[in-house]
Parts: C-alpha cells; sequence; structure tokens
C-alpha cells in the first residue's frame, strides 16, 4: 500500500511538471516553484526531483531548476490525459461533488484498456470542463484508437443535415430537462433545425454541446 501511495506522489511531481510544459515548453522549472505549486517544502521537492533524475523522468541541474525528459514528458502527459478526461467523464454521468479532486484519484487508476473506453465513450473530446486542452493519446492507446473502427458517439452539435442518433449522456442541466431530452430521446438535424423523436424542437448550440448521441443507434 505504501508503495501505491509513493507512486502517486511522484506521479503528481510528473503531472504538475507538465502543467509547466504546458505554458512553457522546454522551460526549467526552479525548485523553489514546483514545491509552492504542490504545496509542499522545498526541500521536499529537492529530494523528490533527484528521485525522479535517478529514475530517468527529468533532467535536473542544482540551482537552475528541473525538466522533463521525453519519457517523463511521455508519462506527464498520459496523466494529464486521463485526468481530464476523467473530469469529462464526471460531467456527463453526472457527477455531485468535487470533480477534481476525484478525476485526481480516478487517473491513477485508468489502465490503457480504460483510457480507450472511455476516450470512446466520450467521443474523443479535445478539452475538459474547464476548457483545458487534453492531450493526445500516445503509445499503445494511440495505435489502439487508430486502429479501432471510428468512434460512433459525438457531441450532438457535430450531427450534420440529415444525420440523427440516440442520446447516451449529457450534462445535468434542468434546460435540457424541460426540453424533454434524456438518454434514449432521439434527436435528428434538419433543414430546419432539430427534431425529437420526430417532433420539432428549437435548441441551442450551448444545449446541443451538452449532449452526446450514438449516431449508430
Amino acid at each position: 500500500m505504501m508503495v501505491g501511495h509513493f507512486q502517486e506522489f511522484e506521479d503528481e511531481y510528473l503531472e504538475t511538471l507538465y502543467e509547466f510544459h504546458e505554458s512553457d515548453p522546454g522551460g526549467l522549472v526552479k525548485t523553489g516553484v514546483l514545491a509552492k505549486r504542490l504545496g509542499v517544502s522545498p526541500a521536499s521537492a529537492t529530494e523528490m526531483v533527484q528521485r525522479l533524475s535517478k529514475r530517468g523522468f527529468v533532467s535536473y541541474t542544482p540551482y537552475k531548476g528541473v525538466l522533463l525528459t521525453a519519457f517523463g514528458l511521455e508519462h506527464g502527459q498520459r496523466l494529464k490525459r486521463r485526468h481530464r478526461l476523467a473530469e469529462v467523464m464526471l460531467e456527463r454521468i453526472p457527477f455531485v461533488g468535487d470533480a477534481h479532486a476525484t478525476a485526481c484519484r480516478l487517473e491513477h487508476a485508468i489502465d490503457d484498456d480504460l483510457e480507450v473506453a472511455l476516450s470512446k465513450w466520450l467521443g474523443h473530446p479535445e478539452t475538459d470542463p474547464s476548457g483545458r486542452p487534453i492531450p493526445p493519446a500516445a503509445g499503445v492507446v494511440a495505435e489502439r484508437l487508430a486502429s479501432e473502427a471510428p468512434n460512433k458517439e459525438r457531441s450532438a452539435s457535430d450531427l450534420a443535415q440529415g444525420e440523427g442518433g440516440t442520446i447516451v449522456a449529457m450534462r445535468q442541466s434542468e434546460a435540457l430537462h424541460d426540453f424533454g431530452l434524456a438518454p434514449g430521446v432521439r434527436l435528428e438535424r434538419t433543414s430546419n433545425g432539430f427534431t425529437m423523436n420526430g417532433s420539432e424542437v428549437l435548441l441551442s448550440n450551448d444545449l446541443l454541446a451538452a449532449v452526446v448521441v450514438d449516431v449508430s443507434a
């Protein structure tokens, strides 16, 4: 159990360093800045960075800073991708609670198989609920997603004229329920707008973006 917890600590460092990489690719991160972001002491941050350096995840130069290696970058990217996919999933369920904290726990439990399944079920989202980009899949996951049949689930806002699908997931919203939108309802885009189970309905792009449909159903 202790090994698992320590692995999570390492993962948090790598994920945080990936966040710095997103804003400044190739930039060195001072251990003091890293410590402040993580809420730990500078000494603790330096100790962990030295450990990660020995394992090949980072390149560390004392008094200058730390930088993810290619190996560390891939690991951090994978963690951040799984975290943000988890946040999208929690919004779609819908989930009532601290989505960020819950996603932090879930990201460590998501393996390659679940990442592939989540990506397909969520319609391969490009951003999380806060608008932050979801990193692309890498390695085996990227190969599997590229080789498998095209995903049949997508946002209702992406439906082309004449195309329809059955709602499989949606964000919690009183407005959506007021329109009668719910899992199992069929939406179709027509030349005049949309029909819901055959009846015309006027839906805004914001509402449509909150609905996921299965176009194969």
